[in-house]
């Protein structure tokens, strides 16, 4: 389905930021298809899993993530997540935090893998349109507004 990616400059600490997207127990905070973090990791690396509860398209299920990159130096942090239910399908994300004027830019990139038949033919466009167009700037928004706020406190 290719690789789509999103960008938003932000008005915040690229640490600030950083920090927030590194910190699942946070993401319920800033992304609102997620419902709740189920089990969270004590310490994030490579390999680290998450498990949250989503809800899009009509819809709930569990997602695992696994982190497959992390580099708080660069400010890079990779992923892939997919439902928690065995199916083979998957989403690869990938955020990268730069300095830029004022704050930071947030480009967040993410490249969907449909497996199953239903998934590959007809999920997959409406997925990917969703989380173009709305859940991803929604939810770089509400980072915007969450990591104003922690870097204010």
């Amino acid at each position: 389905m290719g690789e789509h990616s999103v960008t938003r400059v932000i008005a915040a600490s690229p640490d600030d930021v950083f920090g927030l997207l590194t910190a699942p127990e946070h993401l319920p905070e800033w992304n609102d298809a997620i419902i709740c973090v189920v089990h969270a990791p004590s310490q994030l690396r490579p390999g680290a899993e998450w498990v949250v509860q989503v809800s899009a398209l009509g819809q709930s299920w569990a997602s695992r993530s696994t982190v497959a990159a992390l580099d708080p130096e660069t400010r890079h942090f990779a992923y892939r997540s997919q439902t928690n239910d065995g199916n083979p399908s998957y989403v690869d994300w990938s955020w990268q935090v730069a300095d830029a004027p004022g704050g930071c830019e947030v480009v967040v990139s993410f490249a969907l893998h449909p497996i199953t038949f239903w998934r590959r033919v007809l999920l997959v466009r409406v997925r990917a349109r969703q989380l173009r167009r709305r859940e991803v700037p929604a939810s770089l928004d509400a980072l915007a507004s969450l990591a104003t706020t922690v870097h204010d406190a």
